[in-house]
């Protein structure tokens, strides 16, 4: 089947470079042709519309920063995958969104006798690189199942989670998760420097204990490297905790940690900006205490030094 993907930002790219690697019929579509170049001088075909990739393609991947790029890409009245969808084709939407709003443009991706799956992902740029990150599917067992071939080169774990829009309350439950951990991170690390402990010391102690994480050995080491780079910057992390309060809030569940780390993340994006690293949410507590939280030996930027591996199912117990 001819994939069209659109969407070649810091994880999109590396999506769809393992699709190309992996030999699939590639057609793409960006608000920046020069980031195709690359993968159009390796084969991938250039769309010089979403309708355009729409027509060309079996299975669309959308992979966008929020949901109104996402509408505006599928809805276009006139360029549109919507206006180019072909029956029996696949939309697949990779981006972390809103479950309503996946919800609703699935239907009408349904009304043009096609089929819609939320399917992000999470374990970061470094493993999406590899094709070693995972995968969460929503839609009709069915769909996913044509799918499936597709999703275990795109990553190495993929979970299916039920219907459509699933994946994507999943999805920010994740991203809540991690960011509530990020969080207690800079404050254990600044707290034991200020206790005059080594931080390679620390590092190593936080990796062993029960109070390692994967937020710790990824994000914590680009904490200590001084270069906060984890590609990934405070206005999706807002975007994407935002979008978990706003299921907690609609289902009038009394969230007490939540609504603190949303003001902590809105603090950091008044002070250093949109685009700055989320990890560089530790800056607010060097700031505030005169204390800079950094040791030799760490990576700029995280390597999945995994190999790559064959994706495959995962099964729920119990289920």
């Amino acid at each position: 089947m001819k994939i069209g993907f659109v969407g070649l930002g810091n994880v999109g790219r590396k999506l769809a470079g393992n699709l190309l690697n992996n030999k699939h019929e590639l057609v793409l579509r960006d608000l920046k042709k020069d980031l195709a170049l690359d993968f159009i001088n390796n084969g991938a075909e250039w769309a010089e519309s979403p309708k355009e990739l729409a027509d060309l393609s079996d299975i669309i991947i959308t992979c966008l920063p929020s949901p109104e790029a996402c509408s505006i890409v599928m809805e276009d009245k006139d360029n549109g995958i919507l206006t180019g969808l072909k029956k029996n084709s696949i939309w697949l939407e990779m981006s972390t969104t809103d479950a309503t709003e996946v919800k609703r443009i699935g239907q009408l991706v349904s009304e043009k006798g096609s089929f819609a799956m939320d399917c992000p992902v999470s374990g970061g740029c470094h493993r999406a690189a590899t094709g070693n990150i995972s995968i969460f599917a929503g839609g009709e067992r069915e769909t996913f199942d044509r799918a499936l071939p597709v999703l275990k080169t795109l990553g190495n774990k993929v979970l299916f989670t039920g219907e459509l829009g699933s994946a994507s309350v999943l999805k920010v439950a994740t991203n809540y998760l991690a960011t509530a951990n990020l969080i207690s991170v800079c404050e254990a690390l600044i707290t034991c420097k200020a206790a005059g402990l080594n931080l390679n010391t620390t590092f190593e102690a936080f990796k062993i204990s029960s109070g390692n994480s994967f937020v710790h050995e990824t994000e914590g080491q680009v904490i200590l490297n001084g270069s906060r780079n984890i590609n990934f910057t405070m206005d999706l992390v807002l975007k994407d905790i935002g979008l978990f309060q706003k299921i907690a809030e609609e289902k009038n569940i009394p969230l007490e940690i939540s609504p603190l780390i949303n003001r902590i993340f809105e603090d950091g994006r008044k002070k250093y900006g949109d685009r700055e690293w989320s990890s560089n949410i530790m800056r607010r507590l060097e700031d505030a205490t005169g204390i800079s939280v950094l040791a030799p030996g760490f990576p700029e930027e995280i390597i999945d030094d995994e190999s790559p591996k064959e994706g495959y199912e995962v099964k729920p117990t119990g289920l």
